[in-house]
């Protein structure tokens, strides 16, 4: 995942993904093997029995024949029993294995895996065909969606283990313990918890009392028009509560001076996740229906009268529509260069004059006690849709019924907000939209929410309690070593890229060098009075769990006005420790690996090289690689943006991008086309971090410093185990709708194509799985970029 200004819709999906390849062994001959190269009529029940009773019986021969063998010849001790040794420099994973023919690993890491493996295999379906059909057939035999659930995957299934290991901490803790975030954690969790039923008994009232601060809402009580001024309201709602509206703000970091933090201004204000959803009526009209169904259930359950109610939902729809006709589409959005408008406040009233800037940014500073000119610069993503919105509120504001609109939906977007911290009743409505967009209701335990929901609060509180209970300080160790030998790989293809001059690759090069990783956790979060001060400010109460939230969201607001006048902190984390994710921020060219994530099946420290580096490896080199991609390589090596590529060069890799666009977008799913410009970076980072990882992997073989070892019962090389390994970190499962949500929105390919699109480029691949000449999974024309 990269880190870049404009916002993905995500709910339980994650990013990364890539690998690479190369040493040939005849890999269809052993693929062969696995599943028919068998005696017949051995015994009458051996063909009823599954794949992986079959693997496992032969793996407990093979053990019972390695003990007679020992048993027989007490000098072969010396080669099978490892030598105990301290921690090695590099992933070997014992001495006693030579280093000539690839050897079976008997360690219960090991065997353990190889059990995985076989389980999720489908061992039947040709890997020249569908790799990942192949690598992951059984796993989604096996594995539907969960009740309640969109999306099913590692990912997910990692992330429920991190709750239940976050959530046994918490509970732990005691009331009179001296760490107050972790205490404040507790109460959030508690709050959100109910216990008490507090929750239940206020109903509405605690979102009827905001509105009223709002300044009232015309559908659930009195609101008069006459007195109604927009810039009053928008300041309230953005400048006091920290809700969204219209369009969006905040205090980033200035993409051409990555030293210092700037206003930034960008498009927003739309409900549902795309824009086509409003303009695309004839596809659409079910889940429109549907959406306006939960606007009117939420306006009833505030007081609102069903049928005034409903019709005056429409007309918010209406106005959604037309600021989705001016939003401008995601694929449209991926050149940094362009996008970037810096201008002063004076010229940015001129743009946009349906409000008076200086004094709506006043509005919010004079919180931290900061004045704000007209000559204070900002940052406008994009400058025609913020003109468009002011002719639309300019028409707008000529009737009162069309004022009243602007109001419903300005605190509408409030309200939607903030109603999952309300009674049942109210988190209950959203389902049947929730069903329309992906395919599921929900209902998830209730501690699970409060677990994901306390994380994205008080998460670096819940973070000290993960590390100290799981994570093992060596994970952090092996895990730079990885990085390291990724980032050598990736720099040493360089040289084979015909589109590159000489002058860009040495800039290039640098800024590869250049790269920082944070991996784990901050060390602050370690130090119980750093954490504290951290959370000093922030309010938490056992029984006021909508306040929480309020008090929580306004503390997030005055953290990011505080930077204006900060620099900028280059080691500042964007996740917290218990997540399974990663990511690259192109303004301070900098990779992060969250302990989460640093874990099997992406990585352990007792596993084979070929697993770590399929998994885990790809992950690296996947976020490595998007400092090279569409949008990252706009960046150079301190995370400034500006033109430092040679323009033949740029030109040369356009046109490399394009064989990539188009090929994505011939990827269908269910019918539907994957957009290939929109998907663009990530398909990049996809395919480049699948070769960096493969090659850094084939460099530690040739160099015997790791071990070619292979898996009991699994018949691959270790080569191809590195494939299987990165493809198996996909398996998933999806919703038709949540897939297809995927597919409108994600700046990612499907599961499918993340495994079976970079294999399909990677000619290293299809040698080692002996794939022939104009098979799917080795087509004649390869895309290539990095």
């Amino acid at each position: 995942m990269a880190h870049y200004k404009h916002k993905v819709f995500e709910e339980e999906t994650s990013s990364m993904g890539s690998v690479h390849l190369t040493e040939g062994v005849t890999a269809s001959s052993t693929h062969i093997r696995f599943y028919t190269g068998k005696p017949k009529n051995i015994w009458s029940g051996w063909q009823n029995r599954t794949a992986l009773e079959k693997a496992l019986i032969g793996v407990s021969l093979f053990m019972s024949l390695l003990l007679v063998i020992i048993f027989l010849n007490p000098m072969s001790t010396e080669q099978c029993i490892p030598t105990v040794n301290p921690a090695p420099d590099i992933y070997e994973e014992s001495d006693s294995y030579v280093s000539t023919g690839q050897e079976y690993c008997m360690k219960e890491t090991c065997v353990t895996t190889a059990a995985t493996i076989i389980k999720n295999m489908n061992t039947k379906s040709d890997p020249c065909q569908d790799f990942y059909k192949y690598a992951c057939g059984q796993w989604i035999k096996t594995n539907p969606v969960p009740d309640g659930r969109s999306m099913w995957g590692m990912f997910n299934e990692l992330e429920m283990n991190n709750q239940l290991i976050v959530k046994n901490s918490l509970e732990a803790i005691p009331l009179n313990t001296t760490n107050k975030a972790e205490l404040k954690a507790k109460m959030y969790f508690t709050a959100c918890m109910d216990p008490n039923n507090t929750i239940e008994t206020l109903g509405a009232k605690p979102l009827i009392d905001l509105i009223k601060e709002i300044g009232g809402w015309n559908i659930s009580g009195t609101w008069n028009v006459s007195s109604w001024k927009l810039q009053r309201t928008l300041e309230t709602v953005h400048n006091r509560y920290n809700m969204a509206g219209l369009f969006y703000w905040m205090v980033g970091e200035d993409d051409r001076n990555s030293s210092r933090h700037i206003i930034q201004i960008d498009e927003g204000g739309l409900t549902l996740p795309t824009r086509d959803f409003y303009l695309n009526v004839t596809a659409n009209q079910k889940l429109l229906d549907t959406y306006l169904d939960y606007m009117t259930t939420i306006g009833t359950l505030l007081g609102g009268e069903p049928n005034s109610t409903r019709d005056q939902m429409k007309k918010v729809i209406e106005f959604e529509t037309r600021l989705a006709k001016f939003t401008e589409p995601d694929e449209d959005k991926r050149d940094e260069e362009k996008a970037y408008h810096i201008m002063p406040i004076s010229e940015l009233q001129n743009l946009a004059p349906f409000i008076q800037w200086n004094h709506y940014f006043n509005a919010a500073f004079r919180l931290v006690n900061r004045k704000i000119t007209s000559k204070e610069n900002v940052v406008v993503y994009s400058p025609s849709f913020l003109s468009n919105l002011s002719s639309l509120i300019d028409e707008y504001s000529k009737s009162p019924e069309n004022k009243t609109v602007i109001n419903n939906y300005l605190v509408w977007q409030t309200v939607r907000a903030v109603t999952p911290y309300l009674s049942k009743v109210f988190r209950d409505a959203y389902k049947g939209l929730r069903k329309a967009l992906l395919g599921s209701e929900g209902g998830e335990e209730p501690w699970r929410y409060c677990i994901s929901d306390t994380n994205n609060v008080l998460g670096f509180a819940l973070g000290a309690l993960y590390v100290r209970d799981v994570f093992n300080g060596q994970s952090k160790k092996l895990a730079e070593e990885m990085i390291n030998e990724i980032r050598t790989a990736f720099k040493d293809n360089f040289k084979n890229l015909k589109w590159m001059d000489r002058e860009t690759l040495i800039e290039a090069e640098k800024k590869a060098d250049a790269i920082t990783d944070m991996i784990g956790f901050p060390d602050y979060i370690m130090d119980s009075d750093q954490l504290n001060d951290k959370y000093q400010n922030l309010s938490v109460r056992f029984d006021e769990y909508f306040e929480n939230n309020i008090r929580a969201i306004q503390f997030n607001l005055i953290q990011y006005l505080y930077k204006l006048d900060r620099p900028v902190n280059r080691t500042k984390w964007s996740m917290t420790p218990p997540t399974v994710n990663a990511y690259y921020t192109p303004t301070k060219n900098q990779i992060v690996f969250p302990a989460g994530i640093l874990q099997a099946p992406f990585f352990d420290q007792m596993q084979q090289p070929s697993i770590n580096y399929g998994a885990m490896g790809v992950v690296m080199g996947h976020e490595l690689t998007h400092a090279f991609d569409d949008q990252g390589r706009e960046f150079d090596r301190f995370g400034n943006l500006h033109p430092w590529w040679n323009n033949k060069t740029v030109e040369k890799f356009k046109e490399a991008t394009e064989c990539m666009v188009k090929q994505y977008s011939n990827f269908k799913v269910n019918g539907h086309n994957i957009n290939g410009k929109r998907t663009l970076g990530e398909n990049i980072a996809d395919n480049g971090g699948l070769k960096a990882a493969y090659r850094a992997y084939i460099k530690l073989l040739k160099e015997k410093r790791a071990q070619p070892n292979r898996l009991p019962a699994v018949h691959l090389t270790t080569q191809q185990l590195f494939f299987v390994s990165f493809a198996q970190v996909w398996c998933s499962s999806s919703t038709e709708e949540s897939l297809k949500l995927q597919i409108e929105k994600d700046l990612h390919a499907p599961s499918q194509y993340r495994v079976n699109g970079p294999l399909s480029n990677f000619e290293e691949f299809s040698k080692v799985f002996n794939c022939p000449l104009g098979t799917p999974m080795n087509p004649e024309e390869k895309c290539i970029i990095w």
